[in-house]
């Protein structure tokens, strides 16, 4: 009788839960939708773009670092690819007005082909090695783009095609179509993290050797999420390109970039859904403040450094985690949980390698 009460709990439980998070949801859907119209002034709505587009970045950086455990600095890569590929192929093709959104997919394209050579090579070595790796293409690739001045533009950079909206609507349309962005790389990582992908990732991320032992196969899955990831990166950077209208070598290939979408994961949360969404939302709109109030063009840059230092000091696993830490500490009112038996603890340790294998 206990026993089928407990579960008619925990279903209980569990439903009022996906109830509440389903209300959660809309409630977020329809505030993204009206954010506009609540908050008409294109500094607000321009705070809001740039906010989308790192949450798009750093949901699809998220995806293949976050799950896998390989922490990737050179996203940049993919991003200033995919900007420079719409500015190319809108010069030389002679796109113009709202046409050049068509080259969209080819920024995606672009970005994807990219991380196939890269990750043929970065991804045969390591965690620590993959990180200094991923610099290595990542300077690479700025060189490249500050010196292949017939392609580039070298140091000038290129402009992106005039698009005939109008001033008053400029920042509104394009606040929908990073949300656009935003949503649909949301969506891929949650759909790689249910799949059997993102649990070999997880599986490779707790231990690889183990992983590959029980028959995963680490090489095809770490770059098929790595080409995936990049190319959801390239077509936010021609998203960007458009709406910021110019790249230059240092813009597009900024080593900040990829610093930037580190602290926002580890922020938020490392290998969570919403963390790294938090983390966007609260790093950007705070970089652009500061780099807007202040003159001083390395304050925000100090300042990212010194709270990424006391993120790793003081909430080393990011907001989500330890507010759901804190969260069950409270329900349970502070009774530790039963541990269990030895063996179940050392199976249930090996489950998510055994379901990865199958």
């Amino acid at each position: 009788m206990s026993t089928v009460t407990s579960a008619a709990r925990v279903r209980s439980a569990v439903t009022r839960r996906r109830a509440a998070a389903t209300a959660g949801l809309l409630v977020l859907a329809v505030a993204a939708l009206v954010f506009p119209l609540v908050f008409p002034s294109p500094v607000v709505t321009n705070y809001a773009v740039y906010a989308l587009i790192f949450v798009a970045v750093v949901s699809a950086w998220n995806m293949f670092s976050g799950f896998s455990g390989y922490i990737s600095l050179g996203q940049a890569v993919f991003f200033g690819s995919g900007a420079y590929a719409v500015g190319i192929a809108a010069k030389d093709w002679h796109i113009t007005g709202t046409g050049v959104f068509a080259l969209l997919p080819l920024a995606a394209a672009v970005g994807a082909v990219i991380a196939v050579p890269f990750g043929l090579v970065a991804l045969r070595v390591r965690r620590h090695t993959f990180i200094v790796v991923t610099i290595a293409v990542f300077f690479i690739f700025q060189l490249m783009a500050f010196n292949l001045n017939s392609f580039t533009g070298g140091t000038i950079g290129m402009s992106a095609p005039f698009l005939p909206w109008s001033p008053t609507t400029f920042n509104d349309r394009f606040y929908y179509i990073t949300l656009a962005c935003a949503v649909g790389a949301v969506v891929v990582a949650v759909l790689i993290r249910r799949s059997r992908s993102g649990l070999q990732l997880r599986a490779i991320r707790d231990d690889e050797d183990r992983a590959r032992g029980l028959g995963v196969r680490a090489m095809r899955v770490k770059l098929t999420v790595f080409v995936l990831s990049a190319a959801i990166t390239g077509l936010v950077g021609g998203v960007w390109f458009l709406y910021l209208t110019q790249v230059l070598p240092q813009s597009g290939f900024d080593p900040l970039f990829d610093l930037s979408l580190v602290l926002m994961a580890f922020l938020g949360g490392l290998g969570t859904i919403s963390g790294p969404i938090i983390g966007a939302l609260i790093i950007e709109p705070g970089q652009l403040y500061l780099t807007i109030k202040y003159t001083n063009g390395y304050l925000s840059e100090i300042l990212l450094g010194a709270l990424f230092l006391v993120i790793v000091l003081f909430v080393p696993r990011g907001i989500v985690p330890t507010a759901g830490e804190q969260l069950r500490r409270l329900r349970s009112r502070g009774h530790p949980a039963v541990p269990p038996a030895t063996a179940p603890a050392q199976e249930a340790s090996d489950t998510p390698a055994r379901e990865a294998s199958r």
